[in-house]
């Protein structure tokens, strides 16, 4: 993936969203919903997040490509993932967090024999499989600069990043085996703990469609060579009242993700790199209070 048409992407989209939306913007009325002013009101989403994995991992100048669909993804997952969301908002100020935890084993069908750095002698030959534990774990803060109806926050954050990536192939006999553990005919690239942290900057809307119903959109941008080479993620979700009890209010959640990063680090035979779009629907339960 290029740089500049992920910057290009991703900028239009979140300006195209805020110039649209912010002209829908009227009235001054509180949001529905929120604590009185002076007091915090608190959400927590636990979610699932169903998705397409489509790119290249390199691990030790071995490159593969990935390609597998929310069913594949499913089936080869090693733990149950964990995904949740918690917002604290005081008037126009929130804080959120957002973590992702999976730890997947994807097979021969989902990923496919790449190329070799050019330090890096042999053939790949057919590759086997792509072991990855990942969490993703993002810190921010919000604020609100329209209110009413549609509400519109900008953000700016932090969204860390945590790998640990193992590629297992067939190696060919004319394989530089140089980094790699041999094992019961099996040629393994291990990463070992790969950690970085993007600075992300973004716009989320809010918009009430009714009385317990509302949409949100939020896009954001990152990475800026200071973690990754660059990052964008764009998320769509709909909310509607579920039940109130004892002051708590329950709210489903339907959406859909777009997450994309493009990070590379080391060279040769220790370059790793993560070029990877992950999207696909989300679903969850808004527990506020």
């Amino acid at each position: 993936m290029i740089c500049c048409s992920k910057t290009f992407l991703a900028l239009s989209t979140i300006a195209l969203v805020i110039a649209g939306m912010a002209g829908a913007a009227t009235g001054s009325e509180p949001e529905p919903g929120l604590a009185p002013p002076g007091q915090w009101a608190f959400s927590f989403t636990p979610y699932s997040w169903a998705t397409w994995l489509k790119g290249d991992q390199t691990v030790r100048g071995r490159t593969v490509e990935v390609n597998v669909n929310p069913i594949e993804l499913i089936e080869d997952l090693d733990t149950v993932p964990f995904m949740g969301y918690a917002e604290a908002r005081r008037g126009p100020i929130a804080l959120y967090s957002d973590v992702v935890y999976a730890d997947v084993g994807l097979g021969r069908s989902s990923v496919k024999s790449g190329e070799l750095n050019p330090s890096v002698s042999g053939r790949l030959s057919t590759s086997v499989g792509l072991d990855y534990q990942q969490v993703i774990a993002e810190v921010g803060g919000a604020y609100e600069i329209v209110r009413g109806p549609t509400a519109i926050d900008v953000l700016a954050g932090a969204r860390y990043w945590h790998q640990d990536a193992s590629i297992k192939f067939a190696p060919a006999a004319d394989l530089d085996v140089g980094g790699l553990v041999v094992s019961r005919n099996r040629a393994i690239a291990r990463s070992g703990s790969v950690d970085w942290v993007d600075p992300i900057i973004g716009a989320r809307i809010r918009h009430q469609l009714a009385p317990g119903e509302s949409l949100m959109l939020r896009g954001d941008i990152g990475g800026f060579s200071a973690g990754s080479q660059f990052s964008w993620n764009v998320v769509a979700a709909y909310s509607w009242e579920l039940a109130v009890r004892d002051g708590v209010t329950y709210s489903g959640v339907l959406g859909y993700r777009l997450l994309d990063v493009d990070f590379e680090k080391g060279s040769e035979r220790t370059k790793y790199e993560f070029d990877m779009l992950q999207h696909g629907p989300i679903t969850g339960l808004t527990i506020a209070f």
